[in-house]
């Protein structure tokens, strides 16, 4: 069965314009990022063990070989053609060790399948180094996953919810290398801005100089601004930039919408705004079905034999549409009840965002994940 999804879009006649709503303030550290105090990514391979039957496959070799690696490392010697490996899964795990993190601070670990595992629910990360870009070893992970997904199968049948190979050590990472960053003989500080916009920028310089007291703050394009080292803060960095990260600028709202196809998750910004416009939702349905008769010899005696034919049905149904009038929008609230009034799926979802900016009748920006 083949199911195609017809959608047509209109956009209705008449000149709307969605009036901005004024932006509220936010602090100029929630905005920004320092640069130079960056995070680095971390990545390492381990194996997950203590899974219900629901491991790596037979054909997983490198899961066999990890196995037999690490019982010989605890002293365990055995032949790797006699370990069964359902209850173990190979894993990628992958972590992100933050600017100033010290010593010993625990992050958190993202682990992946890395064989034919159907879930890693119920197992246990085993002591995984993980590496940067330089192959040097920054932390050390290892615990319990956490999966938000789960896959059950029986009777030949099975049905998957979310992503059960793919879970999350919360603080499973102990740091065992620290990452120096240091500030002090800076006579800059830069800030990027986390979302470039020149409005911000502008209105960012004026309430820094403010707070300082002076001309200091410059804005070079839409993302970057710095700050020059007054000599009151000569030997305090660090006060200096929670002076600035303390201030009070004009934030400007974004109008994007984020759709996550795996869990069918749609968030909207709260800038997005619906003009007016026509929806019909309808759905084309192609079925194929095939089915088998036997044909008996009408002189079995005389040579004839039987022989088997296959009979092909194609069948197209049509489930009409009615055509919705979607009213123009002042909120986020609005615009998702005029989409559930539709009977909307996440996975429409997408197409119909997308028609509606090409329509000009949404002013979002769109990001599937």
């Amino acid at each position: 069965m083949r199911r195609l999804n017809a959608i047509l879009l209109t956009l209705m006649t008449g000149a709307f314009i969605c009036a901005a709503r004024p932006a509220d303030a936010d602090s100029f550290k929630h905005m920004t990022d320092l640069v130079g105090a960056r995070p680095n990514q971390l990545v390492g391979y381990g194996i997950v063990v203590g899974l219900d039957g629901t491991g790596d496959g037979a054909k997983a070799e490198f899961t066999l070989q990890s196995v037999a690696a690490m019982l010989r490392r605890l002293g365990v010697r055995v032949d790797p053609a006699r370990i069964k490996i359902k209850n173990v899964a190979a894993v990628i795990v992958t972590a992100e060790i933050r600017a100033f993190a010290a010593m010993g601070q625990e992050i958190d670990v993202t682990v992946s399948s890395l064989g034919d595992a159907k879930s890693l629910r119920g197992g246990t990360l085993i002591q995984t180094p993980l590496r940067g870009a330089d192959r040097q070893i920054y932390a050390v992970a290892q615990g319990p996953v956490s999966v938000g997904g789960v896959s059950v199968s029986g009777g030949g049948s099975s049905k998957t919810a979310n992503h059960p190979t793919v879970g999350r050590v919360p603080g499973g990472a102990l740091i065992e290398r620290e990452i120096k960053t240091s500030l002090a003989r800076e006579d800059v500080i830069r800030f990027a801005l986390k979302q470039p916009s020149f409005s911000v920028a502008a209105d960012a310089v004026i309430k820094i100089n403010e707070a300082l007291e002076g001309h200091y703050a410059v804005a070079h394009d839409a993302g970057n601004i710095t700050v020059k080292v007054p000599k009151k803060f000569k030997n305090n960095t660090v006060g200096l930039i929670a002076t600035v990260g303390n201030v009070q600028v004009q934030a400007e709202g974004l109008a994007k919408i984020v759709i996550n196809e795996r869990t069918g998750t749609v968030v909207a910004g709260s800038e997005v705004r619906l003009r007016p416009a026509a929806i019909a939702h309808g759905g084309l349905t192609v079925e194929i079905t095939r089915e088998k008769d036997v044909v008996q010899p009408d002189t079995p005696l005389a040579g004839g034999k039987t022989v088997e034919t296959k009979n092909t049905d194609v069948d197209i149904a049509f489930e009409p549409g009615d055509l919705h009038y979607v009213p123009q929008t002042t909120s986020v609230g609005d615009l998702v009840n005029a989409l559930n009034t539709l009977g909307v799926k996440p996975a429409d979802m997408i197409i119909i965002f997308q028609s509606l900016r090409s329509a000009g009748a949404i002013n979002a920006e769109i990001e599937v994940q």
